[in-house]
C-alpha cells in the first residue's frame, strides 16, 4: 500500500513538472561555478611578537598557516609550527625574560566565515624548535596572551571561545604556576568572549579586558549585545570593575572593542568601540572615565577590524588597522591613510609592532 502511494506521488510530481515550461539551458551556459566554502585563509597574519634582546628575531602567527619565524629582521621566514595538529593561530607572546620561551594560542580571533578554529595553548622553550601543549583546549579561539612582566610564571590568556555557538570556556584565564594549572578570572556567559586584553606597561597587575557578545553562522553575523563591556582590574584579575555609559562609554549595546595603552603615558588609553555610532574613545585617568574623540575616518567593518596601537614615545600618535592602515598625529582627532591598496597586496590588517625604543623601525 505504501509503495502504491509513493508511486502515485511520484507520478503526480512528474506530471506537474512536465506540464511546466522549463527554462532553456542556454540561459545557464555563462554561469561559472563559485566556491561556497570552506573559506580558510592561510596567509592572513593575526599576531606578531619580537625578541627585545635581538629585534631581528620575529614571530608571526597566521589565520591557518601556523607560526613563522625570521632571524634577519623579516627578510626571510621559515615555518616552525607545521608538526602541530592545528595551524590556526590567534596569539603569540614571548617571555622577554627568557626569549626562547614562546607562548602560542590557537584559533583565529577574527570571526569571519573564513575563520579557523583552534584547540588550546602551546609553548616552546627552545625558540620554536619543539612545542608542548599546555591546556585550555576547549577555549577554541585564543585571541590574547600576556606574560607577566616581573613574574613569567604568571600568564594571562584572553579566550574568544567558539564563534559557531555558545561554550563556557571563554573569558580571561590566568596561571600562576607556569601553565600547570589555569583558573578563569573573568567570565560573563557562554556567548561572550574576549575582544581585547591589554596590560599597563608600568603596572603588570593592571589589565583592561573588552568582553564581546556575538553570534556567527556561516551566512550571518550578529556583533554586539547588552553583555558586551569593558572591565578593569588592579590586582592581577582577582577583582574587576565594569566601565559603563556612566563613565563616558557609548550608551546602548556595544560590539567589538579594541584597546591600546600609551606606553609613554600609561594613564592615556584609547578604545575603538563598535556601537550604534562607532567611535574612538580616550581615557586620561587609566581607564576609569572616558570621552569621545572622533566618529569619523576610524575604519570600516568594526566586527572584523578593531586593532589600534599607540607609538611608544608619543601618546598622540595612533595607528589604526583596517582595510587600510591609518595614522593619527593628534590623539585620534584626525587620521590619514599611510597604507592603501596601491601595493597590490590584499588589504587585511590585524597585526602591528612598533619598536619600543625606535618607533620609526
Amino acid at each position: 500500500m505504501n509503495l502504491l502511494r509513493l508511486s502515485l506521488v511520484w507520478f503526480g510530481l512528474a506530471s506537474i513538472l512536465n506540464a511546466q515550461d522549463l527554462p532553456e539551458l542556454k540561459y545557464f551556459v555563462d554561469l561559472a561555478p563559485r566556491n561556497i566554502g570552506p573559506a580558510g585563509m592561510s596567509g592572513r597574519v593575526t599576531c606578531i611578537d619580537v625578541d627585545l634582546s635581538d629585534d631581528d628575531i620575529i614571530y608571526v602567527g597566521t589565520a591557518s598557516g601556523g607560526v613563522w619565524k625570521s632571524t634577519d629582521g623579516g627578510i626571510a621566514w621559515k615555518p616552525i609550527f607545521d608538526e602541530q595538529p592545528l595551524q590556526a593561530i590567534g596569539a603569540i607572546a614571548i617571555n622577554q625574560k627568557n626569549p626562547d620561551e614562546i607562548w602560542v594560542g590557537t584559533g583565529e580571533g577574527n570571526p569571519r566565515n573564513s575563520h579557523n578554529t583552534g584547540r588550546g595553548l602551546y609553548r616552546s622553550r627552545d625558540a620554536g624548535q619543539t612545542w608542548e601543549f599546555v591546556g585550555l583546549a576547549d577555549t577554541r579561539n585564543i585571541h590574547r596572551i600576556i606574560v607577566h612582566r616581573d613574574n613569567p610564571d604568571i600568564v594571562y590568556v584572553g579566550a574568544m571561545g567558539s564563534i559557531w555557538g555558545p561554550n563556557p570556556e571563554r573569558g580571561v584565564y590566568r596561571t600562576k604556576d607556569d601553565g600547570k594549572t589555569w583558573e578563569k578570572i573573568l567570565y560573563v556567559d557562554q556567548g561572550v568572549g574576549i575582544a581585547d586584553l591589554v596590560v599597563d606597561p608600568s603596572n603588570p597587575d593592571k589589565l583592561l579586558a573588552a568582553m564581546w557578545e556575538f553570534d556567527r553562522d556561516p551566512w550571518y553575523f550578529n556583533s554586539g549585545g547588552p553583555k558586551s563591556g569593558l572591565y578593569l582590574t588592579y590586582d592581577g584579575g582577582d577583582t574587576w570593575s565594569q566601565r559603563t555609559a556612566k563613565d563616558g562609554l557609548p550608551k546602548g549595546e556595544l560590539g567589538r572593542i579594541g584597546l591600546a595603552i600609551a606606553p609613554s603615558s600609561p594613564n592615556i588609553i584609547y578604545a575603538l568601540i563598535e556601537a550604534k555610532v562607532n567611535g574612538l574613545y580616550k581615557s586620561t585617568d587609566g581607564g576609569r572615565k572616558w570621552e569621545l574623540v572622533s566618529e569619523k575616518n576610524i575604519g570600516n567593518r568594526p566586527f572584523y577590524y578593531s586593532d589600534i596601537f599607540v607609538d611608544p614615545v608619543n601618546e598622540n600618535r595612533i595607528y589604526n588597522l583596517w582595510s587600510y592602515v591609518s595614522l593619527s598625529e593628534d590623539g585620534g582627532k584626525t587620521f590619514k591613510t599611510i597604507l592603501d591598496y596601491s601595493t597590490n597586496i590584499h588589504p587585511d590588517h590585524h597585526a602591528f609592532w612598533v619598536h619600543p625604543q625606535d618607533p620609526n623601525y
